[in-house]
């Protein structure tokens, strides 16, 4: 992490803002739990329809299944506002791990990927998708790398170490 980065994380680790956010378990608990609430919309979905475009569940239609976006937007929009409140607590714990700024990374890559699909024309090609009917290569590719790369956020935020001590009744 560059040294200009450091002054800032301190400061932000001494906000009062900073330390409400881990001054409880129970607070903590709660927005782990919002964010698994929100990740599980966001991946449901998009999980749902990246297997339908690999060749899963051939017999739905893709429009109705993409009806279910906006739930994934909900899902991305909790795990946003979750996870920059979970970085306020604990500023210089996530700014100094790798596994973190290796979620973002792929987080950003997926966000890249979403323009991709629906910027390019790839979106219209498959909008229609009937029953039974294949999505088209480049929706397929588009497809793997988004389950590959949400898996990649998935798992990357299980390596980010648990820090016990930090989140207690009292600081």
């Amino acid at each position: 992490m560059p040294s200009f980065t450091h002054p800032f994380v301190v400061w932000l680790a001494h906000t009062k803002f900073s330390e409400l956010m881990v001054q409880s378990k129970w607070w903590w608990a709660f927005m782990m739990d919002m964010h698994f609430i929100g990740l599980s919309l966001l991946i449901g979905v998009i999980g749902a329809l990246d297997l339908r475009m690999l060749g899963f569940a051939k017999d739905i239609p893709l429009a109705p299944m993409h009806k279910l976006v906006p739930f994934a937007i909900v899902g991305f929009v909790i795990n946003l506002i979750t996870g920059v409140l979970a970085f306020i607590g604990m500023p210089i714990f996530y700014t100094y791990d790798t596994a973190f700024w290796l979620k973002m990374f792929a987080i950003l890559l997926a966000g890249v990927n979403v323009g991709v699909f629906y910027l390019t024309g790839v979106f219209r090609k498959v909008e229609g998708l009937g029953a039974g009917e294949d999505a088209p290569i480049s929706a397929k590719l588009i497809a793997a790398s988004s389950m590959f790369l949400w898996i990649s956020v998935i798992m990357l935020g299980r390596y980010i170490q648990v820090f016990e001590d930090t989140i207690s009744s009292g600081r």
